[in-house]
């Protein structure tokens, strides 16, 4: 695997923390500023709104560019947004570098998994992607508690730092080994869009978003199931959450595995297992030993199709090789702001956090029945004589 992938990686890991940790940093946020816990959570939002606008609007506007190029510009701005961030003293400035860090973090994105795909054979780009993905697995395990540890002696403010010092020595990384020319093919914005014109690909979208929702609507609150409805000491809560991001990293690597050989098998499996283990937690959700097991299996299952779902994207839409991962981004986020939501609007209508996991098997239902949709698709899509038909289980 070449070195190049895995500074994208890093460069995620970089990025990621930043993204993760402010979970950890709301009451100081909220000391700081003068504003409400519930207005410091907004910029938990903005920065899923940046992520959501940022992936397909930036893969268009630095089509032309260098890959390098493009890269480094938006490792910039990004540092730049946390410098303002960390020194700031106004909410809205705050909130506003939220948005705009998180907007050139969705551009890095999707430009880093066409970026690595390119350097890669067709037979890896499962492996180089759960890499690239790894950089978030990674900086769910250390990133979050470390920023959060951070902010908690140091102030929020320190943590902004720490993520601007790593940001900015992960464009060192880039500048030293991504490579700096064109791609082979000159992008063609008509082609790629002709490319997006694939009913399989957008059933692929789907999954990728449903998938993640069934995900994060019990993972963004399981911090409050462990310590109302399991009832966790508090201290033993930062422990279960570490053993969630075991399960993860462990998953992306076995995932990541699997993901080019088997990658229908993969989904199943993966989604499945996010099923079933959804189903379990709603089920023991008050007694310790079974949920800390189900949590990790959560991480596991819940991750192990990350790579599949990032890869796929590539073989369904060859002619896409910028706007496909782009949108597959955008997908990802459509999930972690709509699985929490609607654990949210169950949690308000009094129905507990255990019903949590039960909208997240029934949304992985859903994800289920997009995959199974996209292959029947598959199935009926006439063969052209020229190309040797597509095995069952191949992208």
């Amino acid at each position: 695997m070449p070195f190049a992938v895995y500074i994208l990686g890093l460069s995620i890991f970089a990025q990621g923390t930043s993204e993760l940790m402010l979970s950890g940093l709301l009451t100081e946020l909220s000391t700081d500023l003068g504003v409400t816990i519930p207005q410091a959570g907004l910029l938990i939002s903005a920065f899923a709104l940046g992520m959501l606008v940022g992936a397909p609007v930036l893969a268009v506007a630095t089509l032309r560019l260098p890959r390098r190029s493009a890269l480094l510009a938006f490792l910039a701005v990004f540092v730049a947004a946390h410098v303002v961030g960390a020194l700031t003293s106004d909410y809205w400035v705050l909130f506003g570098t939220r948005v705009v860090g998180a907007f050139v973090y969705a551009g890095f994105w999707s430009v880093a998994a066409t970026t690595a795909i390119g350097l890669v054979p067709a037979n890896a780009r499962g492996k180089a992607m759960s890499i690239v993905a790894g950089g978030l697995t990674v900086a769910t395990v250390v990133g979050l508690p470390a920023g959060t540890v951070i902010g908690q002696h140091l102030g929020w403010r320190a943590a902004f730092w720490t993520v601007a010092i790593m940001s900015a020595l992960a464009m060192l990384g880039v500048l030293a080994k991504i490579p700096a020319g064109r791609s082979a093919t000159q992008p063609d914005l008509r082609k790629e869009l002709r490319g997006m014109v694939n009913p399989r690909l957008w059933l692929s979208y789907s999954t990728t978003a449903l998938a993640t929702a069934a995900l994060l609507v019990s993972f963004a609150y399981l911090g409050a199931l462990l310590s109302t409805t399991t009832d966790l000491a508090d201290g033993w809560i930062p422990i279960v959450l570490v053993v969630y991001g075991v399960g993860s990293f462990l998953g992306i690597v076995v995932g990541g595995r699997t993901a080019d050989a088997h990658p229908i098998r993969t989904l199943y499996v993966g989604i499945t297992g996010l099923i079933v283990t959804s189903v379990l937690l709603a089920l023991t959700a008050e007694y310790p030993v079974p949920v800390v097991a189900l949590t990790f299996l959560l991480g596991a299952f819940g991750f192990g199709t990350n790579p599949t779902l990032n890869s796929r994207v590539f073989n369904l839409a060859p002619e896409s090789p910028t706007l496909a991962p782009a949108f597959n981004v955008s997908s990802f986020n459509i999930g972690i702001t709509v699985g929490p939501w609607l654990g949210g609007l169950a949690i308000g209508a009094g129905l507990g956090y255990a019903s949590v996991a039960w909208i997240g098997a029934t949304i992985g239902l859903a994800a289920l029945s997009t995959v199974t949709c996209e292959q029947l698709l598959h199935r009926a899509t006439p063969t052209s004589p020229t190309k040797k038909p597509e095995l069952i289980h191949a992208p």
